[in-house]
């Protein structure tokens, strides 16, 4: 069942440095919400901040009204949260499956002793995950890449892979951190394809980061933009667009093309 996710005053600071300004908002569970704003904006740091990299300094982050801010990512996890990253953190050398099958540890039953003398319950958890991870490359059309080493996969599919390991999680809420970068035209419309049916099949949120504004259009209900770490407005896609701030900040920090 997709998750709220709710911020209230979130800042952040290090040392005299004010990263994040008392950012506020909601996201409605099933929606697709965008947070997006020049570079330097803050967004990232507000991601960590939900994800569990970063603690804020003040504020509160909820999912469906617990609050999970200074959390862990593993506890997290257990609340319905995955995340992907702008550079796909993947085991090269190890396998396209094996890589997914990471996106398992949250799910796996007993402790690290009963995993180690490989009880019953263990190999049956592991042989149901190896399948549903199998599914999920299918699903994603990775399947033909499952037993291949990851290094041998484009930069594009390496993030179809991280974006199944994360799903392997079972997420309520999904975190997308610049999902787009690096990606040629076609492999944009792919994952705008795949995002939507994400969220019709699968009951989940989304959040993305993202700079691809043709993607934020496509696919977002919602969105925040950020700049110099405070909420600059709220709305949707095409109110931020049309936005004299967000034009200016765009314009001003990142030129006329990262606002097209």
């Amino acid at each position: 069942m997709a998750a709220q996710l709710a911020l209230q005053d979130v800042s952040l600071q290090f040392g005299g440095i004010k990263v994040l300004r008392e950012v506020s908002f909601t996201v409605e569970p099933g929606s697709i919400f965008g947070l997006v704003g020049p570079n330097g904006a803050g967004k990232t740091s507000l991601f960590n901040c939900i994800s569990g990299h970063y603690t804020p300094t003040s504020g509160t982050v909820r999912i469906d009204g617990n609050e999970v801010q200074g959390a862990r990512p593993a506890t997290l996890a257990r609340h319905g949260l995955a995340r992907t990253f702008q550079h796909p953190a993947l085991q090269l050398h190890a396998t396209v499956l094996e890589n997914v099958l990471l996106g398992a540890h949250t799910r796996l039953p007993g402790g690290a002793l009963e995993w180690s003398v490989r009880t019953p319950r263990t190999r049956r958890a592991e042989k149901e995950l190896r399948a549903e991870a199998l599914e999920l490359l299918e699903r994603n059309e990775l399947g033909w890449a499952a037993h291949l080493p990851a290094d041998e996969l484009s930069h594009g599919l390496h993030k179809g892979v991280e974006l199944c390991r994360a799903l392997l999680m079972k997420p309520q809420l999904l975190l997308l951190d610049e999902p787009a970068a690096g990606l040629p035209h076609a492999e944009v419309e792919h994952l705008i394809a795949t995002v939507r049916r994400l969220r019709a099949e699968d009951d989940i949120t989304v959040v993305i980061v993202e700079h691809h504004m043709g993607l934020i259009a496509a696919l977002t209900d919602h969105v925040v933009v950020l700049d110099n770490g405070a909420k600059l407005m709220e709305g949707t896609a095409a109110e931020a667009q049309s936005d004299p701030r967000v034009i200016e900040a765009y314009i001003g920090k990142d030129g006329a093309d990262d606002a097209a």
